[in-house]
């Protein structure tokens, strides 16, 4: 079960709001619908809350699928449309009270008064990071982040004047971020961000966005990768006639609770139930216990924040259980069924992440396994090797994978079976 689809059950207990939406879809093009929507509109919701861990957070979701080209990716397009209302109307209204106020300054002696900030939900990934700075101050209770390409970010990544991997890092906690730049005269303080990311890529476009599996970064997504690409698919069929339409139902609906929840004065908090809560951490530390005996150790921090990602898909899907309704309310309970879903969705995800740390180089070597590589002679055993591994208190199962990922990666040559050659240092 490497690379598992997204279990039936899930679908069938889906709130109806995003059923309708996933019901037109069959396969993997289903599963990335419902993950790229579930990025969406984890931006959605103004207001909604959870306390995890002692902390205040938000349903804020990082998502990327990784795929081969032609796979059938295009379709987490559509959930462009899901937020379109929103933006559209969060930009149109506070482009025209800068254009009033600019108007309004033309007329005055006093031309230095500040205007309103341009306000936006859809965040660009071309952006630099003096620009995503004061646009995620000003995203409309917090951005969304959708890309097809996964390199549109990475490349700002890259460069020296858009590095903003910590801004991605530490939004994904609401942690405070900051810039001050004397040339551009700008500081800015934002002690809240609030930041959901769709992403979508082929598996080389994940190296220059996340760098090595230690990188922070990736332990924050919730990935979903296969290798197999879509076969030929008749643009003629019916249930693909007026997709959009779909998508864009949603949305209306989407906009009216988001203007609604908007408006509330007071903040409605998201909770498990007591016996959830015992559940949840029973669940999370036995996955917790398997990954420390089986898998390498850096895959640890993974499975923590995905505890985090579980609290969050069960506000989400909370949230649109309770649909219009929430704007009444102040204390919303997790029911069985979201609880149920988001705990399946998580375990099925967690899978996923570990076939990714497996297939796909991420280039650097984690200071654990550079030690344990260096340890060994050039040309080595497996034998060798395994004896090595206890001494690391790592299992035969995690020094097999770590062999045959280092093969992959051209870091080892495999001269025979069971003895391998060094190729690097």
């Amino acid at each position: 079960m490497k690379n598992p689809m997204i279990n039936e059950e899930v679908y069938e207990k889906l709130p109806i709001a995003i059923k309708n939406v996933t019901d037109r879809f069959i396969g993997r093009e289903r599963d990335m619908v419902l993950l790229s929507l579930l990025g969406a509109l984890s931006s959605c919701f103004p207001k909604l809350h959870g306390i995890y861990d002692g902390k205040t957070v938000y349903p804020n979701l990082y998502v990327m699928v990784i795929a081969p080209p032609a796979s059938g990716k295009g379709v987490m397009t559509f959930a462009l449309e899901v937020l379109q209302p929103i933006h559209e109307q969060v930009f149109n209204a506070s482009l025209n009270d800068l254009q009033d106020c600019e108007d309004a300054k033309k007329s005055k002696k006093n031309k230095n008064d500040d205007c309103p900030p341009l306000e936006m939900k859809i965040i660009p990934g071309n952006i630099s990071a003096a620009e995503m700075y004061p646009t995620i101050k000003h995203a409309h209770f917090g951005g969304v982040i959708i890309e097809s390409e996964a390199d549109t970010l990475s490349l700002m990544l890259n460069q020296d004047w858009g590095n903003f991997s910590d801004v991605l890092r530490k939004a994904f906690h609401h942690e405070r971020i900051s810039i001050s730049r004397k040339i551009d005269r700008l500081h800015l303080d934002i002690p809240e961000p609030q930041l959901s990311l769709v992403l979508s890529g082929t598996p080389n476009q994940l190296q220059p966005l996340v760098k090595t599996q230690e990188n922070g970064l990736f332990s924050r997504m919730m990935f979903y990768y296969f290798k197999e690409s879509a076969g030929w698919k008749s643009p003629f069929l019916k249930e693909s006639k007026n997709i959009k339409d779909v998508f864009q139902a949603l949305g209306n609906q989407i906009y009216e609770i988001y203007g609604a929840l908007g408006l509330k004065t007071n903040m409605i908090e998201f909770q498990f139930t007591r016996e959830q809560e015992e559940r949840f951490n029973g669940e999370m530390e036995n996955i917790h216990s398997i990954v420390l005996k089986e898998y390498p150790e850096a895959f640890s921090s993974t499975v923590k924040r995905h505890g985090l990602i579980f609290f969050r898909l069960g506000m989400i899907f909370s949230a649109l259980r309770y649909g219009k309704e929430l704007k009444k309310l102040e204390v919303i309970i997790c029911s069985e069924t979201d609880f149920e879903i988001a705990l399946t969705l998580v375990k099925q995800l967690l899978y996923h992440a570990e076939a990714v740390t497996q297939d796909i180089n991420l280039g650097f070597l984690s200071e654990n396994d550079d030690q344990f590589l260096f340890n060994l002679k050039e040309t080595f055993t497996r034998k060798e090797a395994i004896d090595l591994g206890k001494s690391h208190e790592m299992s035969e199962r995690s020094v097999d994978e770590k062999l045959k990922k280092w093969r992959f990666s051209n870091i080892l040559k495999k001269l025979s079976h069971g003895k391998y050659k060094r190729m690097i240092g």
